[in-house]
């Protein structure tokens, strides 16, 4: 069914961020878009519309011949014991790469963080992309199932799987030492928290992602590329006090807000994809990393 973003309520879209957030249950999320069910607009036709489409949507193929990309897996013995991901670098170059750990939304390592992943290593970086499912089965090929599972897991032992993700790439053969890290949604905060956990960390750039506590904040090292979107009101209310503290921590931080952009902009599997948005930022943290990392 082919609808217009801008022919969807924006309401919708606020309350699919609240499903997709545990916030309110399906039953509940059914019965709300029901209102907005008229005309040719059906509850099923709009629930299709919102939910991510894999097909087609690969920026980088999983067999791209530019590229080495494999499932391995490492130690993480304060988190969730030994954890899948998927580590991608280039296929010819330098002997060693700058490295970048991916992190997941709320649901796994579904087939969209993946391709972030592999467009990490197309430019020029070895890509760590864990999946926080593992101890539960992993990624278990759906969304919905994938929130379900996450919500077994306690926030801060997946932190640990991320914090040991980022000392298995940065001991790699293949990387040179230097590792940021990118997330988005679960995955920003899990970068702002890298941030203040792992003083080794070279960059972070959390998009449209929890805060740390402001007594937290003055243990951050890494320089931070901070991704918000102006629709996003649900995260984007943390953000005062955050640069409050960063800014009283003298710490190094550049911040954009993306206009007219929903929460999950980068995401290109679904209809809250803003591609201007997108590419933009992609753009903006591409060159951050080949500045602190290269």
């Amino acid at each position: 069914m082919a609808m217009e973003n801008e022919k969807i309520n924006q309401e919708i879209f606020d309350l699919y961020d609240d499903y997709a957030h545990s916030k309110i249950d399906r039953r509940e999320f059914m019965e709300k878009i029901s209102v907005y069910a008229v005309g040719g607009l059906t509850v099923p036709s709009l629930l299709e519309y919102l939910l991510p489409k894999y097909t087609g949507t690969q920026e980088v193929k999983t067999d791209d011949s530019r590229l080495k990309s494999k499932f391995i897996k490492y130690k993480s013995p304060k988190g969730g014991g030994k954890i899948k991901g998927l580590l991608s670098r280039p296929k010819r170059g330098q002997k060693k790469w700058p490295g970048i750990i991916v992190v997941h939304e709320n649901r796994g390592l579904n087939p969209y963080i993946e391709d972030v992943g592999r467009r990490g290593a197309i430019a020029g970086f070895i890509s760590l992309a864990p999946d926080a499912l593992t101890p539960l089965g992993g990624y278990p090929g759906n969304d919905d199932e994938g929130r379900a599972l996450q919500k077994k897991r306690d926030r801060n032992e997946m932190l640990e799987d991320f914090i040991a993700a980022f000392y298995y790439l940065k001991e790699h053969p293949k990387c040179n030492g230097k590792v940021g890290v990118v997330g988005f949604c679960f995955g920003g905060w899990i970068s702002n928290m890298l941030a203040v956990r792992v003083p080794e960390l070279s960059a972070a750039v959390p998009f449209y992602g929890g805060q740390p506590d402001a007594e937290d904040v003055p243990k951050i090292e890494a320089p931070l590329l901070l991704h918000f979107a102006e629709l996003d009101e649900r995260v984007n209310a943390g953000w005062a006090a955050y640069e409050e503290a960063l800014k009283e921590n003298d710490k190094e931080y550049t911040a954009h807000n993306y206009p007219a952009a929903n929460h999950g902009f980068h995401n290109n599997t679904t209809p809250r994809y803003n591609e201007e948005a997108a590419k933009l930022a992609w753009e903006r943290t591409i060159a951050f990393f080949k500045e602190k990392l290269m």
